[in-house]
């Protein structure tokens, strides 16, 4: 039986034919010997070629700044007489802008970048495995080992990753191979200075242990241990600075002086990965004088209708220290002030809508304070007072009142008030309304308006029965709605006013006006007695009624026109005389009439006539008339002229003779 020996790898493009020589022999037998030829053809193999398949396996070495996900090793196959998978790889670590070659296999190269490897478009369907997980790469099903996700750790020395790596084909063939990826320290500094050099001003007082700077250098890796220290001069005398966090303290109560300093930021795990930025720290003397803003009181006048964002004023400012940082506005004062304004650097502007037709409660003047700050320690300021004045604007045009008619009485008095009328109108200020009738008092319009109140008067004679209604057109203008008087709005108003005809004052009527009534008492609340049955004015005005005399024991009310009786304990029977006036409402004169009672009031107990009915009689009587003068003198115009000018002469008269006596 022959067999191939282990290790023994076939290639038939270098031997494709082996002749073996054999010899045999039996015992007792001669020796014989005869020829095996053994003939190589080519076929699909997997073979694993060095030095992917040594034992110490691939080395690859990358920088610890390579970008992530970038890749590192290949896993090709070659065309040869079987099939053979070797690596490649950057054999020297190249700087990072430089372009590395990841793999180099027969004819083909492929170079950094998303360009696919001509090899990986062969018909060879392979896998690619990876045998152990403790490794941060990554390796793709086209063979590819790229760098971890997060990138390396660049704060750490030399890392070695090893990957075991088994290809399969798809017959189920499979070899295996190993790749070391060295991780070597990034030649780049990761520590550096974004300004080699800066200017810092400091003012004058600036007292012990006061920050005056802070340095921070820019970190190009994981290097989180950065630290500082002040390299020129050795000794400083005025500053120090912290080591950790790089700011830069006074030592002393600053006086004017000029300062450089040589700053030094490092890796403390590589103190030669270090950076170095020049300070010039200049100690000026402090001004202490305010900004000056022109102008220094700010007086504006703006309209009502002004918009948001309108500019009222702009100041001009200057600050004679000339400190960085610039100048500083701010708004003080009420809280309606500072709602309604703002400032926009230098600029003071509406911010919300001044209608005072809505806001009229607020006033129309507004106060506050621009403070201009400047900075330095301490921080100067300037405040400029300002005062904003809203005028009125006259938007709206007033408004009639509604359903504006009358009704006056032909027999009015000279000066009676007839009505009233209310227009409205939306503009600031309020009540500012003129009323005016567009045709004078006269004959034919015997009515004159008062022009504030717009309350209507008769200022001439009534007849209903020459015209029972006047129409009157009253103007309603706004006044002080608006600086320009010219810009003065009006409308016209109806108004009706009828005349009521006068109805003459008539006593009423009652019926009877002499009754005699008889009652028997009882049990209970108060017991009607009768109901007056009296008419009075044409018009049906009510009619009031009240016990006039007779009455002198309270034993009778009304409620009304009924007469009440109230019981108490009456012993024996008794006849009451009331005296009942009745009159017709609240005009003056009063005219009213007496209607009398006579009323027979007989006790429960008491025998009564078998009558059960209750007997009215009408008992002849003289006319009652009731005169109640009233006294009233009305002089002529004439006499109250003649009166005047007499009294005046008397008075004169009299201051004459005692002056004359004076002089005496």
């Amino acid at each position: 039986q022959v067999t191939l020996r282990a290790g023994a790898e076939l290639d038939a493009h270098r031997v494709n034919q082996y002749t073996l020589t054999l010899q045999a022999a039996c015992p007792g037998e001669d020796e014989v010997e005869e020829r095996l030829f053994v003939r190589v053809t080519a076929g699909q193999v997997l073979r694993c070629d060095a030095p992917f398949a040594s034992a110490g396996g691939d080395v690859v070495q990358v920088l610890a700044d390579t970008a992530p996900r970038t890749p590192l090793y290949a896993v090709l196959p070659q065309p040869l007489g079987g099939l053979t998978v070797s690596g490649g790889c950057p054999r020297v670590p190249q700087p990072p802008q430089a372009e590395a070659a990841l793999g180099t296999v027969g004819p083909w190269a492929w170079r950094g970048g998303t360009e696919v490897p001509p090899l990986l478009l062969l018909p060879v369907s392979l896998q690619f495995r990876l045998q152990n997980d403790d490794t941060p790469l990554t390796l793709t099903h086209q063979g590819l080992v790229l760098a971890p996700l997060d990138g390396f750790d660049t704060s750490q020395d030399t890392q070695t990753f090893r990957l075991e790596i088994e290809v399969t084909d798809r017959h189920g063939h499979n070899c295996s191979g190993t790749v070391s990826v060295e991780v070597l320290p990034s030649r780049r500094p990761c520590v550096t200075f974004l300004e080699p050099q800066r200017d810092v001003m400091v003012p004058e007082g600036t007292g012990p242990l006061e920050v005056v700077t802070q340095v921070h250098a820019s970190l190009l890796c994981h290097a989180d241990t950065v630290r500082y220290a002040i390299v020129a001069p050795t000794a400083p005398a005025l500053f120090t600075i912290d080591e950790v966090t790089g700011e830069i303290r006074s030592t002393s109560q600053l006086e004017v002086a000029h300062a450089n300093l040589l700053v030094r930021a490092y890796n403390a795990l590589h103190p030669t990965d270090q950076a170095t930025t020049m300070l010039n720290i200049t100690v000026r003397g402090t001004d202490r004088r305010a900004p000056s803003c022109v102008p220094a009181l700010s007086v504006s006048q703006v309209p009502e209708t002004v918009s948001p964002g309108s500019t009222l004023v702009t100041l001009r400012c200057t600050d004679p220290a000339r400190d960085e940082g610039g100048l500083r506005y701010a708004l003080e004062g009420p809280p309606a002030s500072r709602s309604r304004f703002r400032m926009e650097g230098p600029r003071l502007q509406v911010n919300t809508t001044l209608d005072l037709d809505s806001d009229y409660a607020l006033g129309f003047q507004f106060t506050a304070t621009i403070v201009v700050t400047a900075g330095g320690q301490p921080p100067r300021s300037t405040r400029v007072p300002v005062l904003v004045t809203v005028t009125p604007v006259n938007e709206f045009t007033p408004v009639c009142p509604n359903g504006a008619t009358f009704t006056v009485l032909e027999t009015a008095a000279f000066g009676s008030a007839v009505g009233r009328i209310a227009g409205t109108d939306r503009d600031y200020p309020p009540d500012s309304l003129e009323y005016s009738l567009e045709e004078g008092p006269g004959p034919a319009q015997p009515f004159s308006i008062d022009t504030r109140t717009g309350e209507i008067r008769v200022v001439g004679p009534l007849d209903s029965q020459r015209r029972k209604s006047y129409r009157l057109t009253v103007r309603l203008t706004d006044t002080r709605n608006d600086l320009d008087p010219a810009k003065r709005r009006s409308r016209l108003c109806d108004v009706a006013v009828r005349l009521q005809q006068a109805v003459p004052d008539q006593a009423p009527v009652c019926t009877p006006e002499v009754q005699e009534l008889r009652i028997t008492t009882r049990l209970g609340g108060p017991q009607p007695v009768t109901r007056l049955a009296c008419q009075g004015s044409p018009d049906g005005a009510t009619l009031a009624y009240t016990i006039a005399g007779g009455n002198e024991d309270g034993r009778f009310q009304l409620e009304g026109n009924t007469l009440f009786y109230l019981p108490n304990d009456l012993a024996e029977p008794r006849t009451f005389v009331l005296l009942v006036e009745v009159w017709g409402g609240p005009g003056a004169p009063r005219r009213s009439t007496v209607v009398a009672l006579v009323v027979h009031v007989t006790p429960r107990s008491t025998p009564v006539p078998p009558s059960t009915t209750t007997r009215r009689t009408t008992l002849r009587k003289e006319p009652l008339i009731v005169m109640r003068p009233e006294v009233a003198w009305h002089p002529p115009a004439w006499f109250v002229a003649v009166l005047t000018v007499s009294g005046a002469l008397l008075l004169a008269t009299l201051g004459c003779v005692a002056r004359s006596l004076l002089c005496r």
